[in-house]
């Protein structure tokens, strides 16, 4: 009744061929923004804000990233982590070593700089496949932190090798607040995600889709196999690359190898699992899965008295638990059970 798109007549390609066609999904997602712009920096608590959206964010755009790659493309990637941390150490030696440079320009070339190394971690997708590349992608997290603790150029010569991640200062606005900071993030993320959502519908996201159903044959159509799949490596790590400035600078306020290590890739891996694989929205549904899940975990073990041994991993046991589900009962996560949702409404109140 309230969600059909009967009487909403295309007349021209441009409106037939929009991003978003049905006239409620506009609605609805502009009215999200708006909330989440205007409402949201205002009522919310600072450790609301920095403790769960800003990393809500910033994991949607890494499972974003990883999505593209595993989700349209179908190469399987354990490296994800690593990426993040070639672009939060590029961006921190670019503002280090070019005082002056914006620092939304060094966030940009700190992505292009994680575009240039999955490029080169790429080229054995080239050959190999399946798990085959998954380890190859997953020595690709191990070479990147040991060059970041090992060459100390990276680091700035830091006996520690933990920096302090210097001050975000845009068009002269020092963003030192988490409301400040939560803006900033969910705008370039916003921005992010809708460039994705129309690449995945253009020459390119076809070309990746292509690829990721029957290789051969898409090379018998046309395509280019060593074109897409470095294309597809390429923008995934820049989406990565992005986040792992941000999960630097906006969220943690250091740059350490540390907090790239393989738990973070298989932490994001399992956010595009559980929200959906080749799925915009299932990268958001998955973030916000795994972010939210551990504080109703610790709410729900305090409440129940829970002894230390079983709180302390009761988060990897229904982790572990959600993943098996998901792959038996519903493999494309959350999303298409959105997606199933939304096709019972076009029909409400009559009988499928």
């Amino acid at each position: 009744m309230f969600y059909r798109e009967a009487g909403q007549f295309k007349t021209t390609y441009e409106s037939d061929g929009q991003i978003f066609p049905i006239r409620q999904d506009r609605i609805a997602l502009g009215g999200l923004l708006l909330l989440a712009l205007a409402i949201v920096p205002v009522f919310a608590s600072p450790y609301m804000l920095s403790a769960i959206l800003i990393p809500f964010l910033i994991f949607s755009l890494a499972a974003l990233g990883l999505n593209i790659l595993t989700g349209y493309c179908g190469q399987l990637s354990l490296g994800t982590a690593a990426f993040m941390a070639v672009g939060a150490f590029a961006s921190f030696n670019f503002i280090a070593r070019l005082p002056g440079i914006p620092m939304l320009l060094a966030f940009v070339l700190g992505g292009l700089c994680a575009a240039m190394v999955g490029i080169a971690f790429g080229l054995p997708s080239l050959r190999i496949r399946g798990f085959y590349l998954a380890a190859s992608t997953l020595a690709t997290q191990f070479f990147v932190v040991w060059c970041l603790t090992k060459i100390p150029y990276l680091t700035n010569y830091s006996s520690s090798g933990v920096i302090t991640a210097q001050k975000i200062v845009i068009f002269g606005y020092q963003f030192d607040t988490p409301a400040s900071k939560y803006v900033l993030v969910l705008a370039i993320v916003a921005l992010m995600a809708l460039l994705a959502k129309n690449m995945i519908r253009s020459n390119v996201g076809r070309s990746w889709m292509a690829v990721r159903d029957m290789d051969v044959a898409a090379e018998v159509i046309g395509f280019r196999p060593m074109r897409t799949k470095l294309l597809a490596f390429a923008v995934s790590s820049f989406y990565c690359g992005v986040a792992g400035a941000l999960y630097a600078y906006a969220y943690l306020g250091t740059v350490e190898p540390e907090a790239y290590n393989l738990d973070l890739s298989f932490r994001i891996l399992f956010m595009i699992i559980i929200g959906g694989v080749g799925s915009v929205l299932g990268s958001f549904l998955g973030a916000a899965f795994i972010v939210l899940l551990p504080v109703f975990l610790n709410i729900l073990a305090h409440s129940l008295s829970l002894p230390t041994s079983v709180a302390s991993n009761l988060e990897l046991m229904v982790f572990g638990a959600l993943i098996i589900f998901f792959l038996i009962v519903e493999p494309h996560g959350l999303a298409r059970l959105w997606q199933v949702g939304k096709e019972k409404l076009r029909l409400w109140p009559f009988p499928h």
